[in-house]
């Protein structure tokens, strides 16, 4: 896909929408983590010192098309303007004449928040009537809400359709980053993906294997795998049902000439406690009460070879139950490995999804990677070859 460039735009005194991520989390109305309102502040310097009037479109929790003031955007605009060092100018609705008369009040450089997009039910709607409405308060449309570009929504999909439409900085960062891993990757590439279901992962796996020179499965979706190819799970989770399943992306796997990755040892337990005992197990040795919460040193050790033979890693999901020492093994050694590969420039390695997320700041990985996504439904899409909506309509 082709996109205008924000950076070439004429944007002196124009009034640009800038769909933002704001959905942040608060407790009694005080934000509690600012990191996605950290992420927009490069499009809104950029777009301030350019001397656009800034115009900030954004959702909070999911209050169904109703008025519902504990989850009124307010609560933001302290903390953004802090964060911007200016005022930010407040509008109680995002249509109408109280949003129109905020936005008519602003100087070039000015920023602007608008009330929760989702009080009117014509946002998750993309209703054509409610998208004009607030097309009527721009000149141009900013889309830096990547983590909602799987979503057809009028501040996602119908605005852009209505005002010259550019990716935002940290939304075009993202689609390079997306298209280095999957579009236009330097091969081979290896995937990894982990997670507890198989059934939540059934596209990303078929997706994955079509496209990937190696494909590392892990967590208790490989469990699935192990017993799809007769070995014994003891009491572990295991979607029996998908086994099928799992032999068909293992039989589409070997036809495209996929490696896959499956553990060849195991880290088992009698329950799933912080410092229980463990055993370390073969395929063919876990115990009929005994559960599989990790993968095994060798399985690691293997894993960790071919990232060294690879130049691009996509990482979504953990290799054990990361978040309960010491199920967390496999899945920081794996982190902490391909950041030092990433660090020293042998390796593009991308990662997205929550527990993902989580568990590379568990690894103090974060930083060291080419890129981490913090938006889940949506980087979960991409990876399993979908058209988003928000991305498709900022096209030209």
């Amino acid at each position: 896909m082709t996109f205008r460039n924000l950076e070439t735009a004429d944007l002196a005194g124009k009034r640009a929408l800038v769909r933002v991520d704001f959905n942040v989390p608060m407790d009694g109305g005080r934000v509690t983590d600012d990191t996605r309102l950290r992420a927009a502040l490069p499009t809104i310097r950029f777009l301030g010192a350019k001397g656009a009037k800034v115009v900030l479109l954004a959702h909070f929790d999911r209050p169904k098309g109703k008025r519902v003031s504990e989850m009124s955007l307010k609560p933001v605009v302290a903390p953004l303007a802090a964060l911007l060092e200016q005022p930010v100018a407040f509008a109680d609705d995002c249509v109408g004449p109280d949003a129109q008369a905020v936005v008519d009040g602003l100087e070039p450089g000015g920023v602007a928040l608008l009330e929760n997009l989702r009080f009117h039910a014509g946002e998750e709607k993309n209703d054509p009537a409610f998208a004009a409405e607030l097309a009527k308060l721009g000149d141009l449309y900013v889309d830096d809400a990547f983590s909602a570009a799987h979503r057809a929504h009028a501040s996602t999909e119908g605005v852009a359709r209505l005002l010259p439409a550019y990716p935002g900085l940290a939304m075009r960062r993202e689609l390079e980053m997306l298209d280095a891993a999957l579009g236009q990757p330097v091969k081979p590439v290896l995937g990894v993906v982990g997670g507890s279901k198989v059934s939540t992962k059934l596209d990303l796996l078929k997706n994955l294997v079509g496209k990937l020179d190696a494909l590392a499965i892990g967590g208790g979706m490989a469990n699935t795998f192990l017993y799809a190819q007769g070995h014994g799970v003891g009491a572990s989770l295991c979607e029996t049902d998908l086994a099928d399943t799992a032999r068909e992306i293992m039989a589409l796997a070997e036809k495209s000439g996929c490696e896959l990755l499956l553990p060849v040892d195991l880290v088992v337990a009698d329950d799933l406690k912080p410092g229980v005992a463990t055993q370390v197990r073969g395929l063919d040795a876990v115990g009929a009460g005994e559960k599989i919460f990790d993968a095994g040193p060798r399985s690691v050790e293997r894993l960790l070879q071919v990232m060294d033979q690879s130049k691009t890693l996509i990482w979504n999901g953990p290799l054990g139950v990361f978040e309960v020492p010491p199920f967390d093994a496999a899945t920081m050694a794996a982190a902490r490995h391909a950041a030092s590969l990433a660090k020293s420039g042998k390796l593009v390695a991308v990662a997205g999804g929550g527990d993902t997320v989580a568990a590379l700041n568990a690894a103090r990985a974060t930083d060291e990677f080419t890129f981490v996504s913090t938006a889940g439904g949506a980087f979960l899409e991409w990876m399993e070859g979908k058209t988003l909506p928000g991305v498709a309509a900022l096209a030209i």
